[in-house]
């Protein structure tokens, strides 16, 4: 991977820049779509790259391990082939939904012994097997096997926890290091800075992962349940320490402010269900706010969803007829607020990156985030 800064805020940690991988290049700051396992739900690829302008997509070992399986993935040549989706993959570990499975699994040194969600079946998770497996997914970038605490963790917890994840990325890079990729191309690793909410914990970690000549970092264990400053907080003790020369994404955040304001914190990927899942729900995000297109003010409304003209579809369906669909339960509505949800958010992240270069990013974020924080 090679990653190239282009340009930085004067007044914030703001960047953009450009990272190559095998399937590809991608423009940073960027939102990766969530393609749990191996389609982003209800979007055709086609839509994915025309109108979403989607980059590089996030797929999920756990998932993947399960339903299809390896055998399945081996055969086909890999989740890009098995999928028809040419652009970057990249893959969670797994870790953060086993640490959400709390009821089903087993945390030991060894690794953890979970049952399947699908058919109660039992299974372990390594370090080891966790590379193993997303060396045959042939993921562009793969995460390190980590453990994910609670964000109400106590610190001893949170301490113990965190010695678990160094030693079990001691022993994936070991296994990273000694394997290949099944299809003849790089794949990188990165390790997953973890440590809760406590500022020493989180550079304790830091320092930790920056030991391995890793091309890029993420930071994990936020969004799960602490307030906005907090990870706010913990976003700059960890950016205060990662490399300046690498990519830094931050798992599973967010809203469009908390996008924004990890910009402006020195964050450069993104990743999270909440366009997809919210849009499932109703919920549209737009330039100027968010929408609950099931209230009744929508009924006789007949302007686009967003008048920034955000994605194809604030061109093609109103409100109006958007709620319509909602209301009746018609899948297709689904399918239109996903759609314009994640152009939605791509087109944020695009705009960010456009400030950044054009030197008012301190200003532009200022005024969005006031907007895109207020309901409609």
């Amino acid at each position: 991977m090679t990653f190239t800064l282009q340009a930085t805020d004067t007044k914030t940690k703001a960047r953009a820049a450009t990272f190559t991988t095998a399937h590809g290049e991608v423009q940073t700051p960027i939102f990766m779509p969530v393609g749990t396992v191996g389609s982003v739900k209800g979007i055709f690829h086609r839509d994915l790259v025309e109108d979403v302008k989607a980059q590089i997509i996030l797929g999920n070992t756990y998932h993947l391990y399960l339903r299809p399986g390896l055998d399945i993935l081996h055969q086909a040549g890999g989740l890009h082939k098995f999928s028809a989706w040419e652009r970057p993959i990249l893959t969670d570990s797994g870790g953060f939904q086993v640490f959400s499975l709390a009821g089903i699994r087993k945390i030991k040194e060894e690794g953890v012994r979970f049952s399947s969600h699908i058919d109660g079946s039992k299974h372990l998770f390594t370090p080891e097997n966790v590379i193993d497996t997303q060396r045959i997914i042939g993921a562009d970038i793969m995460m390190a096997f980590d453990e994910c605490p609670p964000s109400t963790a106590p610190r001893d917890y949170a301490d113990k926890s965190l010695d678990l994840t160094c030693r079990w990325l001691e022993r994936c890079w070991k296994q990273y290091e000694s394997t290949e990729c099944d299809y003849g191309y790089h794949q990188s690793l990165f390790p997953i800075v973890q440590g809760s909410v406590f500022d020493d914990l989180r550079a304790k970690s830091c320092r930790n992962m920056t030991q391995y000549p890793a091309d890029g970092f993420a930071i994990g264990g936020l969004a799960v349940g602490e307030p906005a400053e907090v990870m706010y907080s913990m976003i700059e003790v960890c950016n205060d320490i990662l490399p300046t020369d690498k990519p830094r994404y931050l798992m599973g955040v967010g809203t469009p402010v908390n996008i924004l304001e990890a910009i402006s914190r020195g964050v450069d990927m993104f990743d999270c269900v909440m366009p997809t899942r919210n849009g499932r729900n109703g919920m549209i995000f737009t330039s100027e706010g968010i929408i609950n297109i099931k209230n009744a003010k929508w009924a006789d409304d007949f302007s686009p969803l967003d008048p920034a003209g955000t994605s194809f579809v604030d061109a093609t369906y109103s409100k109006a007829y958007v709620r319509h669909l909602t209301i009746a339960g018609e899948m297709l509505a689904a399918e239109i607020c996903s759609l314009h949800n994640l152009a939605f958010y791509l087109w944020l992240v695009g705009e960010a990156r456009r400030h950044i270069i054009e030197g008012d990013f301190a200003e532009w974020k200022e005024m969005m985030v006031v907007k895109l924080a207020q309901r409609l």
